[in-house]
């Protein structure tokens, strides 16, 4: 018996009813022959981690543009989001595996610019009538983008799960996709007021009271709070809950930050800029076809196609470096440093 099968029946003896079990999984849209030493979602956790996608997210923006060396970034978020959704997964007897492969996949489509960024691609594609999310983005890099065009091939579960960890349209099909999805929510909540607190956004004293009388006054008390209330609350459910009281502070604060952080404050005050440098970028690689890497030419795909590929995948300095080098005149370029 190989170490797999090993892994596959601790899955099946100790695992709770509802738990995704590896062997069981629906596939991949290419079949490969079995690992000896990994279970099928373990693959997928490691081919995530070695994607160049995944090691772009640690120079790409969370929600602060340019913070400094103590904020997080995409890639911070993203091992937050893993550690909690494992946490969870833990004390429901989830399977670990996937939930780890699909919330370390989750961003893996986000633009340079975080949210901001996300917002004009958006608006540049809505005036052809098309449209932009990251997490249907996350599934292109995955299925196609990756390994110069191959994609990663991951299972049916992790996809669903990258696909649907946001959104209002479909929840994910699995409990440990479910997990990620609320996990997302816990980890950028969090954070986010941590970040908004050193950044001299708020201050601790500002944050409401009452919210924070259920939660909790730290980072580490509001994550457990929350952490237990989602194990107790679904243990034994058919779906991933949150107990009602926590649900509502959480929702509360979540408000508090959308009116105090996220709209109008001055951690947005880069977001005119993002909109034009992205914007110019845009405009020029669909108008000089040529200037986008080789691999984007007589692709198949159409040419406004490849440009959000393209740019979506930058991280914020490169798409920097990139609106520099066409857009200033070269000797000016060391000036703006």
């Amino acid at each position: 018996m190989d170490i797999r099968n090993k892994w596959e029946d601790f899955e099946e003896e100790y695992l709770a009813k509802g738990a995704s079990l590896s062997k069981n999984s629906k596939g991949r849209k290419i079949n490969e022959p079995l690992c000896s030493v990994r279970t099928e979602y373990q693959r997928d956790r490691d081919r995530i981690i070695h994607s160049k996608s995944f090691r772009r997210l640690m120079h790409k923006t969370q929600v602060f543009i340019s913070p400094g060396d103590h904020y997080r970034t995409r890639l911070t978020h993203t091992l937050e989001v893993s550690a909690i959704a494992r946490t969870i997964a833990r004390g429901l007897k989830l399977n670990e595996d996937l939930t780890e492969a699909i919330a370390l996949g989750h961003d893996l489509g986000h633009t340079p610019f975080g949210h901001s960024g996300e917002k004009v691609i958006d608006n540049i594609l809505n005036k052809q009538k098309r449209h932009f999310s990251h997490n249907e983005q996350s599934l292109r890099v995955v299925e196609t983008l990756e390994r110069n065009g191959k994609g990663l091939n991951l299972t049916f579960e992790v996809k669903d799960g990258i696909l649907n960890h946001s959104g209002k349209t479909r929840m994910p099909l699995t409990l440990e996709g479910q997990i990620v999805r609320i996990s997302d929510r816990v980890a950028y909540l969090n954070h986010d007021i941590d970040d908004a607190v050193r950044g001299g956004i708020i201050q601790e004293k500002d944050l409401p009271k009452d919210e924070l009388y259920i939660l909790g006054d730290s980072h580490s008390e509001r994550i457990n709070k929350m952490v237990e209330s989602i194990i107790y609350a679904s243990e034994g459910q058919n779906k991933i809950l949150m107990s009602k009281d926590i649900a509502e502070a959480m929702d509360s604060l979540r408000n508090y930050m959308f009116d105090h952080v996220y709209i109008n404050s001055k951690a947005k005050v880069e977001e005119s800029k993002v909109e034009r440098l992205l914007t110019e970028l845009f405009d020029y690689y669909l108008e000089h076809k040529n200037d986008l890497p080789a691999e984007y030419h007589d692709n198949g795909t159409e040419q406004i196609v490849n440009v959000v590929d393209y740019i979506s995948g930058m991280t914020d300095s490169y798409a920097v470096k990139i609106f520099k080098e066409f857009f200033l005149p070269k000797g000016y370029k060391d000036k703006v440093e």
